[in-house]
């Protein structure tokens, strides 16, 4: 039996559909610089620099930092260094940057404390698509069993120097190739006294108008090993859910709390476009689902037999990431995190209880499997990277009553889309089934009923890749 996409088509224009849409597969042939660039990734590399981060004893965000061996300090200015030698290797094209700043004394900040975003950024080459950022991150601080302890040593081998040195290794790799987009690769701290590095970064792109288009956080991704023994290495869990900002709008209307004037535009403008699409259906087609699916699909497709496990929340039950300040300033967001945990060696004091070991230590981080996770980031950011903008003002017309689905959007002016693609899946489907490509025209009609399917619009490069899909909205009488 056909599939139900199929299943609705009229008879009159059935070999048509057979010629012109596909199920959607890895039929194309995969792009050569994202293959090198996945090549290039070294679980070596990464090993030494989760080793080295963890010498550094604890890198606790409140401790020493004037000490060149020990503490958030000597770790902070070593991550740097790193990532200005990558940057003198790639010609300076790696612009490596710090962001300082004063955090106030909080719940877990018990004194006024700097801290410091380290970030390095390579500039996307193309005039239409270089304000387009797409970050990925890890986060280096640490804590042993005691949130407050500055002092007592913290290792932190998984977490996070494994996210951390995907993020490096990543600058690394990636400095030596161009996209239109522009890339940035970020070590924050603060993620254990309250998301502080990240919070912080997404503030300051949210006041500078900032285009974030994704945003990519790796914490814990250092085993594929759980506490009772399981273990899948071809499996790497993403949470990706986009409801943050309505979350917020919710609460503070339940609780009658007034919006922080500064985030006025945010509340007017992006959450009202969420809105209006989780009220169109589109409730799992929020940016930050569409960013899912294309990292999901991306690693799929340049790592055969590994499976991104795609988790429609924004974390797990009890925890949170540097993406979730992403996803209240509007921003789509996810965390990528290894498919199972051993609390063992998460936030616990390196010790021995009879033949049990606690602690976060490097011999409890499997270093190729690091290096797998590298490659589905850069599958996905690479590929992202060398596809054009979005398409904008997506509309499905809803004016008469049709079988047939009507799709139209504006054509862009950037010279590097070269067509679109439309995308549409069962409402029972997490990821993409079916597509159809068109040259540049902003319009077209599917003989498959809009009652029955989701659909998306992509815009296309000549290299064959595609932008994030944008779910059209209504557009009646």
């Amino acid at each position: 039996m056909l599939p139900l996409a199929f299943r609705h088509f009229r008879l009159v224009p059935f070999f048509y559909i057979l010629v012109s849409v596909s199920a959607l597969s890895a039929d194309a042939k995969p792009d050569p610089v994202v293959q090198k660039i996945l090549a290039d990734v070294s679980s070596v590399r990464i090993e030494e620099r989760i080793r080295k981060l963890v010498s550094f004893e604890t890198r606790h965000t409140l401790s020493q930092t004037d000490s060149d061996v020990r503490g958030i300090g000597a770790a902070r200015r070593w991550i740097e260094s790193e990532l200005r030698a990558c940057s003198k290797a790639s010609g300076g094209r790696l612009q490596v940057s710090t962001q300082e700043w004063l955090e106030p004394v909080s719940r877990r900040v018990s004194r006024p404390t700097t801290l410091v975003n380290i970030v390095a950024t390579l500039p996307g080459d193309s005039q239409s698509s270089k304000d387009r950022l797409l970050i990925v991150s890890g986060h280096y601080d640490t804590i042993n069993s005691e949130v407050s302890d500055s002092v007592g040593a913290a290792p932190g081998a998984n977490d996070d120097a494994s996210g951390t040195a995907v993020s490096m290794e990543l600058a690394c790799v990636m400095a030596k190739h161009h996209f239109e987009a522009t890339l940035v690769f970020m070590a924050v701290p603060g993620e254990e006294q309250g998301l502080l590095g990240a919070a912080h970064f997404a503030r300051e792109a949210r006041r500078l108008g900032l285009n974030i288009e994704a945003m990519v956080t790796n914490d814990i991704v250092g085993s594929a090993t759980g506490d009772a023994g399981q273990r899948d290495p071809k499996r790497l869990r993403l949470f990706a859910d986009g409801f943050d900002p309505l979350l917020r709008m919710m609460v503070q209307s339940q609780t009658g709390q007034a919006p922080d004037p500064s985030e006025q535009a945010l509340t007017q403008v992006i959450r009202g476009q969420m809105q209006s699409i989780a009220l169109a259906g589109g409730g799992a087609d929020l940016p930050t689902h569409q960013l899912g699916r294309h990292l999901k699909t991306s690693a799929e497709r340049y790592m055969p037999g590994f499976m991104v496990q795609l988790i429609q929340r924004r974390d797990r039950y009890l925890r949170g990431g540097d993406h979730i300040p992403f996803l209240e300033q509007g921003y789509a967001a996810v965390r990528f995190t290894e498919p199972f945990e051993n609390f063992r060696h998460q936030h616990q004091n390196v010790r021995s209880e009879g033949s049990m070991v606690y602690g976060d230590l490097p011999e409890f981080v499997e270093f190729e499997y690091v290096a797998d996770v590298a490659r589905v980031n850069a599958a996905g950011l690479a590929t992202l990277a060398l596809a054009p903008a979005p398409p904008t003002n997506v509309r499905i017309d809803t004016t008469q009553l049709t079988n047939d689905s009507t799709l139209r959007w504006s054509i862009s002016n950037d010279p590097s889309v070269v067509g679109y693609r439309v995308v549409w899946r069962e409402s029972d489907a997490t990821a993409w089934q079916f597509s159809q490509d068109l040259g540049r025209v902003g319009q077209t009609t599917i003989p498959v009923s809009k009652d029955n399917v989701l659909f998306g619009v992509q815009a296309l490069s000549a290299r064959g890749h595609a932008s994030l899909a944008v779910y059209p909205l209504p557009q009646g009488r």
